[in-house]
């Protein structure tokens, strides 16, 4: 197939660009000079490209900067954009200059090609509506990258993964209702340990989602500033002094969510501390994760000769070689994630420390990482929601029937008779293979009744 080009120009010379494209000749060349991953940023993070533009269309129109009718069209373009009309548009690899400029500009030149195209009917370009002048007024990448990461990151953690998280706190509180009367041997190093209810274990596994919500909740205050109003570095050179306020207040309002216009433009362009502190929230919400994707894995496996105090619903055969083996895919799935977020986290905070004097140079890096690690988590919370969790079933028989076996019983004894006293009723039990039961009836260490008393209350919990 052979593809028809137009030719556009920047700064630099005349570029040959395709003809159907919406954007320019920067983005061209971006698209050349980067050609390392085919990595892209997620739609979000376009989406709040488009809030950026947008408003900064409506309030420099509204400032008497802009034409009322190139704004208009501005306008209407950046809400394509953002309704993802234009996704396949955005060409410029992750991988690129650190400020993030190629995408900024890849972003200004399409929405520039579509308004030109509106009022014009030819696609590209840079009249009527010129990408930096227009579309990029009041603005710069410096302040604009900085501000698109806190937008997209707060919208799809309030979208996506508190919604998702709710969703499996709510599934685990359930099972520990449930599971409240069904008693267990709990482990300690591995070990047996005293007895516990299979719904205390699952009232933690709540509480540990819980706590996590609440971590990255307390996110929403330092997301909620934006860079906006510093341009090149800081000190607002170029823009009008109302300008980020109302640019601000208008994607707030559109979004619901609390932006605002940053305390400090200066560390809101040179640091990405937000960001750092941001991916610790989601990693540690990942650890939880492994801890809870690990106990049910363990806590199921078998089906005969494993644990199997739990079971979890069958979803694909487990082996190309093995018939009738299942293995636990969501839980491994999950840890999987959970494996891929620590790993962002490392990325971004190596990105972290890139604030080289009045800039970050690794923008595009956090970005990628930290969105990705809010959408895996988003949707690996809810398939460990509704494909596991909500369908476990408690094994009775096999969670009873060690706790009568285990030596940990010993340890009823120790307010009555000391510790050395039961120590030696646990080692003789393990050494004869008879029940803790057995052994302190035998030696006589209290009567008879008073011993099934004591250990029945340890075993039923009461």
């Amino acid at each position: 197939m052979n593809l028809k080009y137009r030719e556009e120009q920047d700064s630099m010379g005349v570029v040959r660009v395709p003809e159907k494209a919406y954007y320019g000749a920067q983005t061209e060349r971006a698209r050349g000079n980067f050609r390392i991953s085919d990595l892209r940023f997620p739609r979000g993070f376009y989406r709040a490209l488009g809030l950026i533009k947008k408003h900064s269309a409506r309030v420099n129109r509204d400032l008497g900067l802009l034409e009322h009718d190139l704004a208009d069209a501005v306008i209407q373009a950046c809400e394509e954009v953002i309704s993802g009309r234009f996704d396949d548009q955005f060409v410029v690899d992750v991988f690129q200059t650190g400020s993030g400029t190629s995408t900024n500009m890849n972003a200004n030149e399409v929405i520039a090609g579509r308004a030109n195209e509106m009022m014009t009917g030819k696609r590209g370009g840079k009249s009527p509506v010129h990408p930096n002048d227009h579309v990029n007024k009041g603005q710069s990448s410096n302040d604009v990258i900085p501000s698109a990461i806190h937008i997209s990151t707060l919208i799809e953690l309030r979208e996506d993964l508190l919604s998702a998280m709710k969703t499996l706190q709510t599934a685990l509180g359930e099972k520990a209702k449930e599971f409240k009367e069904v008693r267990k041997i709990a482990r300690t190093h591995l070990q047996d340990a005293v007895p516990i209810s299979l719904g205390q274990i699952f009232s933690g596994y709540a509480r540990q989602v819980e706590m996590n919500i609440g971590r990255i909740t307390g996110l929403e205050s330092n997301l909620g500033e934006l860079a906006l109003g510093g341009t090149a570095v800081g000190t607002g050179v170029n823009t009008h002094p109302e300008f980020a306020k109302k640019v601000i207040e208008g994607i707030a309002e559109e979004t619901g969510c609390p932006f605002r216009e940053a305390k400090n433009h200066f560390e809101a362009q040179a640091a990405r501390d937000t960001a750092v502190e941001a991916s610790g929230a989601l990693k540690t919400y990942a650890v939880s994760l492994i801890k809870i994707a690990n106990d049910i894995r363990f806590l199921s496996s078998g089906p005969r000769c494993g644990l199997g105090e739990i079971m979890i619903p069958d979803m694909q055969p487990g082996s190309s070689i093995m018939p009738g083996k299942v293995n636990p895919v969501i839980p491994e799935a999950v840890i999987q994630v959970a494996g891929q977020v620590i790993g962002n986290d490392a990325a971004i905070s190596f990105g972290g420390q890139a604030g080289n004097f009045e800039l970050n140079v690794m923008l595009p890096l956090i970005a990628y990482n930290l969105l990705q690690s809010v959408q895996i988590l988003s949707s690996c919370s809810t398939h460990f929601a509704k494909k596991c969790i909500t369908g476990i079933l408690a094994d009775h028989d096999k969670c009873t029937s060690s706790l009568e076996r285990s030596l940990s019983l010993a340890t009823a004894f120790v307010p009555e008779v000391g510790y050395d006293r039961s120590a030696a009723i646990a080692k003789e039990a393990y050494q004869t293979g008879e029940t803790v039961r057995e052994v302190a009836k035998k030696k006589k260490i209290l009567p008879h009744k008073k011993i099934d008393e004591i250990l029945d209350r340890m075993i039923n919990g009461r």
